[in-house]
């Protein structure tokens, strides 16, 4: 059984901060949807800002910049982002707990909401162009998978992100507006994309739909958190 919540235009730090007491404090099997969140920053929780970020220019947009709990790369999110989180027990899927099942496992999840895609290294790919990137958490029964799926994006906010130096190899030396492709060509709007993913987490998951009030009581629970805003905005 998975708890289905819905979110909407709910911050990224919040967003991750509730993900991260879900994690930590629950036992149960969580989807997390979410979208219209305002624009923002999030690194990998061993991101450095000065080799990823074009600092002068973060401070001039007054840009918040949000270190998640989790691994990963480094992600400029905005209202046209829709965010997707399945948080899962160990023995919910026959799959090992370890990094590249999980994402192998999630390529053929979402295979029928997506048809031609494919995943690449950690990105989810229509030919050589992303349109999900990926971030996972893993503890000793428990795994999450974070994903921010671009429904569209603003390409002027990408100047914000310097060319990181690890990167996926198919990415090369591409700038983001060669590297990016958006979900607005396959789903018209957000709703529609939003309620695609909810038919598919009900077609294919056993799901219960709950409020964030129903779960305030577990978000409430003590738990450690990792989850920060670095920059004071």
């Amino acid at each position: 059984m998975f708890r289905l919540l819905h979110l909407n235009n709910v911050p990224i730090l919040e967003q991750l901060r509730i993900e991260e007491a879900l994690l930590r404090a629950s036992e149960d099997n969580w989807c997390l949807l979410n979208t219209g969140s305002p624009p923002a920053i999030v690194m990998g929780i061993s991101g450095k800002p000065e080799k990823l970020l074009d600092l002068t220019r973060v401070s001039q947009e007054n840009v918040p910049v949000i270190k998640r709990f989790s691994g990963g790369g480094t992600v400029y999110i905005d209202t046209h982002t829709v965010f997707v989180t399945l948080i899962c027990n160990s023995s919910t899927f026959d799959i090992p707990l370890q990094p590249k099942p999980i994402l192998k496992w999630s390529e053929s999840f979402y295979q029928p909401l997506f048809k031609g895609f494919s995943l690449r290294e950690n990105d989810y790919v229509f030919g050589d162009k992303k349109f999900g990137g990926n971030a996972q958490y893993i503890q000793k029964s428990r795994w999450l998978l974070h994903t921010s799926f671009l429904w569209d994006y603003t390409p002027e906010n990408m100047r914000c992100l310097l060319l990181p130096e690890k990167r996926p190899t198919y990415r090369g030396e591409r700038s983001h507006e060669d590297f990016l492709c958006t979900l607005r060509s396959y789903y018209p709007t957000k709703n529609a994309l939003l309620e695609a993913f909810s038919k598919h987490f009900q077609n294919h998951l056993s799901v219960q739909t709950v409020t964030l009030e129903e779960a305030h009581s577990i978000l409430q629970r003590p738990h450690r958190t990792a989850t920060a805003l670095i920059n004071g905005k």
